[in-house]
């Protein structure tokens, strides 16, 4: 089943932008190191959450955790 690995992947992705702020669509799937496929999948089980925000700019289109999960990706750091 798909489903958990969908869910480790968005996990990944809240943690890497969770430690490194806002990127590019078009970068994330090299600075996560997953396949296009599943990435977009988790972006989208992320979104469906209302976890994470797109901002536009020109041409390119931006990802970044909504400020609700920073708070969230904040407080899961200072427990470790």
């Amino acid at each position: 089943m798909m489903k958990p690995e969908i869910g480790k992947t968005a996990g990944e992705i809240w943690k890497y932008l969770g430690r490194n702020g806002m990127v590019s669509l078009t970068d994330l799937p090299n600075k996560v190191k997953v396949n296009p496929e599943r990435l977009h999948q988790a972006v989208g089980w992320l979104a469906r959450e209302d976890k994470v925000k797109f901002t536009k700019e020109g041409r390119t289109t931006y990802i970044a955790l909504t400020e609700p999960e920073i708070n969230n990706y904040r407080e899961t750091q200072c427990q470790l």
